[in-house]
Order: C-alpha cells, then sequence, then structure tokens
C-alpha cells in the first residue's frame, strides 16, 4: 500500500474472467463490471459478453453479440449499454452499433455508424495511420456536434496513454519512431510528458525533472486520488512491466505506486469511482486477469 495526501493506494484482485481476452470491450452499470467481445487465444474477434456481479464477485454470461468485434467503444444509457464500432476478423473496421437491454438480457441493433471505426471516442489525440504515428488532437462538442481542432502534440509517438485533470489533458510516454531529422534511429521508448492546457489552448513539454521514472507504452493510464496514474505497458524488458507510478497534481512529482500483481500490456481499464480497473491484456498471452487499483482513507 502507498499513501499520498491522507489517501492511500492499495490492488483489489477479482475472480478472473472466465474467457482471456485483449482489446476488449468494458462498461459498468448497476453494480456490474461487463466485458463485451475483444480477442481471445486465437487472434480472432470475440462475440463472448460477461458480467461481473461486484456484489458476489461471480461472473455471468450475457447473450452474445451479435456482431464479434474487438477494440469498439461502450456508452451506458440508463439501462442500456451501447457497443460501436470496433474491428472485424478481417480487421475491418466494423459500423455496427448494438444496445444490451439489461433488463431484459437481450441484443437490439441500432442505427449504424456513419462511418465504420474503432476506437471510437469523444476525445481524439494522436494515435497512428497504418504504422504512422500522427499528432493531430482533435475534440468533438456533443451539444454543438461539431469538431474542434487543437493545437498538436509536440512530439510524435505511438501508444502513448492519456489522460484528463484539473483542466489539462496529459500525454504520456508511448513508442517514438524516426522522424525526418533522425531517419535512420530506431523505434524507442520514451517517458515523454506533455501537457495540454484547456483554457488556453497550449501545449507544454515537460522538463526532465517531471518525466515518468519508467519509459513505457501501450499501458493503462488514469486520474486517481489527485494523481495521473501509469500502469503496466510495454519497456525496455523483455516482457510486460509490472511498475506503477503516479504523478502528484498537488506536488507536482512522480511517485512509486504498489505494483500491479499482474503485469501486462494492452490492457482495457475502466474506473468506476474510486476504482481503477485493469482487465485482460497480454502477459505470455491474453490474460483473463482483473485487477483495480483502489483509493481509500490513509491510515
Amino acid at each position: 500500500m502507498a499513501t499520498g495526501g491522507g489517501r492511500a493506494f492499495a490492488w483489489q484482485v477479482f475472480p478472473p474472467m472466465p474467457t482471456c481476452r485483449v482489446y476488449g470491450t468494458v462498461a459498468y452499470q448497476d453494480g456490474h463490471l461487463l466485458v463485451l467481445g475483444g480477442c481471445g487465444r486465437a487472434g480472432l474477434p470475440l462475440d463472448t459478453a460477461e458480467t461481473l456481479d461486484m456484489a458476489s464477485h461471480t461472473w455471468l454470461a450475457l447473450a452474445p453479440l451479435p456482431t464479434a468485434r474487438a477494440g469498439a467503444a461502450a456508452v451506458v444509457l440508463g439501462k442500456q449499454v451501447l457497443v460501436m464500432g470496433g474491428v472485424d476478423e478481417g480487421q475491418s473496421p466494423v459500423a455496427a452499433v448494438e444496445a444490451f437491454l439489461a433488463d431484459e438480457g437481450r441484443w437490439e441493433r441500432r442505427a449504424t455508424l456513419p462511418q465504420a471505426a474503432m476506437g471510437v471516442a469523444t476525445v481524439e489525440r494522436g494515435g497512428r495511420q497504418g504504422k504512422l504515428p500522427v499528432t493531430a488532437f482533435e475534440a468533438f462538442d456533443l451539444e454543438a456536434r461539431t469538431w474542434t481542432r487543437h493545437p498538436s502534440l509536440p512530439s510524435r509517438r505511438a501508444f502513448a496513454g492519456c489522460a484528463m485533470a484539473e483542466g489539462s489533458v496529459f500525454s504520456l510516454g508511448g513508442l517514438q519512431q524516426p522522424g525526418p531529422h533522425n531517419f535512420y534511429s530506431r523505434p524507442h521508448f520514451v517517458n515523454t510528458v506533455e501537457m495540454f492546457d484547456l483554457e488556453h489552448g497550449s501545449w507544454t513539454k515537460m522538463p526532465r525533472s517531471l518525466r515518468m521514472r519508467d519509459k513505457r507504452a501501450d499501458f493503462v493510464v488514469g486520474s486517481l486520488g489527485g494523481h495521473i496514474v501509469a500502469i503496466g505497458g510495454l519497456g525496455n524488458q523483455p516482457c510486460p512491466l509490472g511498475s506503477v507510478e503516479g504523478f502528484s497534481l498537488a506536488r507536482r512529482r512522480w511517485e512509486a505506486l504498489p505494483a500491479i500483481p499482474t503485469a501486462r500490456c494492452s490492457c482495457s481499464s475502466l474506473q468506476a469511482g474510486h476504482q481503477l480497473f485493469v482487465i485482460g491484456g497480454v502477459a505470455q498471452g491474453p490474460s483473463q486477469a482483473v485487477e483495480a487499483l483502489c483509493l481509500r482513507d490513509g491510515v
């Protein structure tokens, strides 16, 4: 257990998922953690849907998704969970939108997306086009239904992490690939920290003293207990990282937090109250692990 500002961080380990998976879609509804689709051991998208009852810590099977998919997005609307986009068996983007009706335990098809897509989100920053990382930073206004393009990220990185806190967007780590001025260099992991101020509309590249402790990519990022938290991922080791660190917004420094019980990368994540869930991913293969970094009152 690690403490910060009178609060304590600790890991809670839940029963493993019945199905190993990576790039699964997760949602939290009425005391239940839903894990939908993803890729299994064969590397193909799943239609499997399962839910963890948080009170009894038991897993239950749900009706399978009508469309097998991985890397989809989910939105909870009351008693319904909408699943959008993702990729199919041929690695092609999916336009299908399907709703799980919790009270009836069944799926219902909805109007498709205007354009097939994976990784649908209301805020989009960075990413890749094919194998090339991009620096675009765009936001969608849900009320005006318009996109706004903000200044691009200062550095070009793939598999970086992103979190929002206190009016800022933090872009962390990633895999930096050769650019026009260092064409012959090799891709390498970085511990870069860049911060976008939403009020002033500008990026700040943090100095070396405020970079992450570990260089990492393809990791889980969240905001918990006044900290920007970085969990696991890939780094300069032959296996996934188990280290966890948090940037204290009050003290303006990185601090070591309790290591994740199951070291892995490519995980799904979800924040529910004072818990940041890390679900599935890759250890030595697709993982069944479900663990949550919890925030408790200090003792």
